[in-house]
């Protein structure tokens, strides 16, 4: 807790589910947001203010004009110098609050770096925007016994469960598979109003800190769904875990399986693909850095290197990772990161 400000959460602690021992126990409690776009942003900002102890914020995207609207954590200059969205959060989210820890971490979250990114939280919130990182978090949280808050937002509807392993459903006894690609609505074919992601985030960040606070009995059971253009509220009951439940109930953990191979993912909102080395590829940033250059103008901001190569804007981050704009075919993309990248 803040001794230098014991001011700093009076009204919280003064709510008397909370109180001053809540308090303490979210000043030592340990949070991991997966993702700082829309939903992140609004997660980690409550998250920050309240208190949190060690706020770890995971992204592996930078700011750009167009998140303005509903990333409510950045500004223009964020987006003119294509700051990563872990750091720049982290920058603004301490001038909020310099008393709590706050850790960026500018990576994609993996099977390969999953234990190293989540391991030892207390809570885990969901902010990403693909379902491949909510079932790799829900393998992750179920198997070592984490409760995690699953949270989604398109158009003007959200979703929001929370999963306390061994107490409710998992989202496989939910959503057994990933959908196939193409059968759910995304940010690309529904766009997305601010206010969605904003009212799912503040629902998200509530139930983590009733779990930071130390009330598990608080907190929701069951499926939250919202539709703020038509003014609708469901709760729907999914029950407990499921014995058949391939996750929870069988035990079956697939989506933390390291995949050696790379990967090549089409990202959510954009005309662009981020292809990934595989696993096991040393990656040499100054060194590509330094070939780069001498072919093509390239800005560099300390974080990333950005270029234009084959008629695509590519973003190269130090982990080898790279963002091709101006195509949503992974083919293209694999074949540019071969050809300028080299790994």
């Amino acid at each position: 807790m803040d001794t230098a400000r014991p001011d700093r959460y009076a009204r919280q602690a003064l709510f008397p589910e909370i109180g001053p021992l809540g308090q303490e126990r979210i000043a030592r409690s340990r949070v991991a947001v997966v993702g700082v776009g829309a939903l992140g942003c609004q997660e980690a900002a409550f998250l920050a203010r309240a208190g949190i102890g060690l706020l770890r914020l995971i992204d592996r995207d930078f700011v750009e004009i167009d998140n303005l609207h509903r990333q409510t954590l950045y500004t223009e200059e964020d987006a003119a110098g294509s700051v990563p969205k872990a750091e720049a959060a982290r920058r603004h989210l301490v001038r909020a609050n310099s008393a709590i820890a706050i850790e960026a971490r500018v990576c994609d979250l993996a099977a390969g770096n999953i234990d190293a990114l989540l391991g030892g939280s207390d809570v885990i919130v969901d902010g990403s925007d693909n379902f491949e990182a909510r079932y790799l978090v829900n393998d992750f949280a179920v198997k070592n016994g984490i409760p995690w808050i699953y949270a989604g937002a398109v158009g003007a509807t959200g979703l929001l469960m929370p999963v306390l392993p061994g107490m409710t459903a998992c989202l496989r006894c939910v959503f057994q598979d990933v959908p196939p690609a193409g059968s759910t609505q995304t940010c690309d074919t529904a766009g997305v109003l601010g206010p969605a992601p904003g009212a799912v985030g503040s629902c998200a960040a509530l139930e983590a800190l009733k779990l930071a606070a130390g009330r598990a009995d608080a907190v929701r059971r069951g499926l939250l769904q919202i539709d703020l253009w038509s003014n609708e509220v469901r709760s729907i009951d999914v029950a407990g875990p499921r014995a058949d439940c391939p996750c929870c109930g069988r035990r079956s953990f697939p989506f933390l399986e390291v995949r050696e191979g790379g990967a090549a993912t089409s990202l959510c909102g954009r005309d662009a693909v981020q292809v990934t080395p595989p696993a096991a590829a040393a990656f040499d940033f100054e060194a590509a850095r330094e070939r780069i250059c001498r072919a093509a103008a390239a800005s560099d901001n300390g974080f990333l290197l950005r270029f234009r190569a084959a008629g695509l804007e590519v973003t190269l981050f130090r982990d080898g990772r790279a963002i091709f704009k101006g195509t949503a075919d992974p083919s293209k993309a694999r074949a540019a990161y071969a050809r300028f990248v080299g790994t």
